[in-house]
């Protein structure tokens, strides 16, 4: 039991989640194909850490592409894998993404990977990197890399904290 106890603590990659609770606005560039200007807008999202400060959950309100576009998102760190662990879900699709990956060295970086299987590309793996930038912005990217090893950045996501 002390072991499950110990695995079930939070502790400083909490902290560091715990860092984007609150209220933000959200500008989104979105890039629907590499050599072309992104397509931009804005949103807001609520972040709050649940479940005694083990996970951060967002919900996220916006438009994508003109239109109405709503998500969730997870995070949390394991303590047993040493890796930070996220899912996604929006009203763009039906699936959920899983993602995992580890902090950077400086300790201001989350680098996490997932896989999924596009419609259109066919399976792709796709890397998404949290940036924190100062106690009232982070940056969000997400890249994905096709099957013969091209990475493109898809998107962007600068969140300000709402004062």
């Amino acid at each position: 039991m002390e072991v499950y106890k110990k695995l079930a603590t939070p502790g400083g990659p909490h902290k560091l989640l715990a860092s984007m609770a609150g209220s933000w606005n959200a500008k989104v560039k979105s890039w629907m194909e590499p050599d072309k200007p992104p397509m931009e807008s804005m949103g807001t999202s609520e972040h709050k850490m649940i479940l005694g400060g083990r996970f951060l959950q967002q919900d996220f309100t916006g438009d994508m592409m003109g239109a109405p576009f709503t998500g969730i998102g997870f995070a949390g760190y394991d303590n047993h894998t040493r890796k930070y662990v996220s899912t996604w879900m929006d009203s763009m699709g039906t699936a959920i993404m899983f993602f995992e990956g580890t902090a950077g060295a400086d300790g201001k970086t989350i680098t996490q990977a997932s896989s999924y299987d596009d419609p259109i590309k066919g399976p792709m793996k796709w890397r998404s990197v949290t940036r924190f930038v100062d106690d009232n912005t982070h940056l969000f990217e997400m890249y994905t890399v096709d099957q013969s090893g091209k990475e493109e950045k898809m998107m962007e996501i600068t969140y300000t904290r709402k004062k």
